[in-house]
């Protein structure tokens, strides 16, 4: 099977995905909604969005959510991401997701975007550069 190659197209195609998963979100505390896309070497899609909880160590972030649905449909190889968020500059994966996104790879396209009432704020950006000194859980002892 060929693998995927990332270019424009399949990026703003994630954008997209993210936007949409993002008007799903669940932010009744916050008010802060979240949606992310993970493209994978396969070619598909896995969408997730935030959910808050009122107890704020249950809630469950969109790019975590989105590798949660990867996992469950047996994929495994993520080759790009994009969150979209409010306010007036891109949100940026918080630690957590970070650490998540690099246990299945060193780096990947991420592409950030903010959705403002006079239009879209983007920054493109890696999951190297996010997260440029990855835990390892050495096991050898």
């Amino acid at each position: 099977m060929e693998e995927t190659v990332v270019n424009e197209t399949l990026l703003g195609k994630l954008v997209a995905e993210a936007r949409h998963a993002r008007a799903n979100a669940y932010a009744p505390y916050s008010n802060y909604r979240v949606g992310s896309a993970i493209l994978t070497a396969k070619g598909a899609i896995y969408t997730g969005c935030n959910v808050e909880n009122a107890s704020y160590g249950a809630c469950l972030c969109a790019e975590r959510n989105a590798i949660g649905k990867m996992v469950a449909a047996g994929d495994s190889k993520p080759i790009a991401c994009a969150v979209v968020t409010g306010g007036k500059a891109p949100g940026s994966p918080c630690g957590i997701c970070r650490q998540v996104l690099v246990e299945f790879t060193r780096d990947m396209p991420v592409v950030l975007v903010a959705e403002t009432p006079t239009g879209d704020v983007r920054r493109d950006t890696s999951l190297a550069e996010l997260m440029p000194d990855v835990f390892e859980l050495d096991t050898s002892d």
